[in-house]
């Protein structure tokens, strides 16, 4: 009962929190997702990741450890994600990239922030910069075939990865004034990330929705497999290890459905993923959380 109560109260908040964006829309009030969207992923998202890294207290050996895990557990999502596409003959340029990327951002880094606290977003960060580097490359490769060199080095995120991550290696630290101030940025990324979730679901449509059910189940169940036995192949801690198999585990992306959208691959498809999986996670998160506290 304690635990159930536990995972309760850790899920909750950031659904609830998607639920408010997706009534604020259904009652026809106003939300400029282009500008949140771009406000989040310019200021407040890299600001969350840079303050998170140069304070986070993880032991280097623990920090390195986790990511290999992430890098690993990726390209094997790749490679099993390829191979199901191929034989079941689904179009690439649709649905390989909604199938391999996860919401790490907008509904990962909360989770793992309620549920394990400041080194938990510390990894949940790691494993957001990986999967952005990799979704900025080759998931863009993969539905518009072709490469995205220049999308990466112009991602704040990335640059926020980087810093981060020197100013932790030198034990650097920013004036305090500035610390502050790149915290209370960061602060707003949450919410605002956990509110556009549930604007971008109301606003999508979708009649693809049979295929996307099971599609879904089987993203759940490959992620969470892959996830479980990356972590344990690679020795990790319960942290790292609960947030490794909970970033795996998160639905699609919403950016996937921009991406198909922009460069014309079977968007109404990925729209009904996004959909599903996102409603889906409702239930199937919780019991993540469950199985790994």
């Amino acid at each position: 009962m304690n635990l159930l109560l536990t995972v309760f109260e850790i899920a909750a908040p950031v659904f609830l929190l998607s639920a408010i964006g997706f009534v604020w829309v259904k009652l026809g009030f106003e939300y400029r997702l282009q500008f949140v969207t771009r406000f989040a992923m310019t200021l407040a998202v890299p600001s969350l990741i840079f303050v998170a890294l140069m304070q986070t207290e993880i032991p280097g050996g623990d920090l390195s450890r986790f990511t290999l895990a992430t890098i690993a557990a990726n390209l094997v999502l790749a490679v099993v994600f390829w191979v199901i596409v191929k034989v079941l003959k689904l179009e690439q340029r649709t649905y390989l990239s909604p199938l391999i990327f996860g919401n790490t951002g907008n509904l990962g880094l909360p989770l793992c922030i309620f549920a394990f606290g400041q080194a938990g977003l510390g990894y949940a960060v790691i494993f957001l910069a990986v999967t952005a580097l990799f979704s900025f490359t080759y998931g863009i490769y993969l539905v518009a075939g072709k490469g995205a060199f220049g999308q990466v080095i112009r991602q704040p995120m990335v640059w926020a990865t980087l810093l981060g991550a020197l100013f932790l290696w030198q034990d650097w630290e920013t004036p305090l004034f500035l610390t502050n101030t790149l915290d209370l940025l960061g602060q707003m990324a949450v919410p605002m990330m956990l509110v556009t979730v549930g604007v971008a679901i109301a606003r999508l449509t979708s009649r693809s929705l049979r295929q996307a059910i099971w599609l879904s189940l089987l993203k759940l169940a490959v992620c969470f497999t892959l996830g479980w036995g990356v972590a344990i192949l690679f020795g990790l801690e319960t942290i790292a290890f609960g947030v490794l198999v909970l970033q795996m585990c998160t639905p699609v992306a919403v950016t996937s459905y921009l991406l198909a959208e922009r460069f014309e691959a079977d968007a109404d498809a990925v729209a009904g993923m996004v959909m599903v999986s996102t409603v889906l996670s409702v239930a199937a998160l919780p019991g993540v959380l469950a199985i790994v506290l």
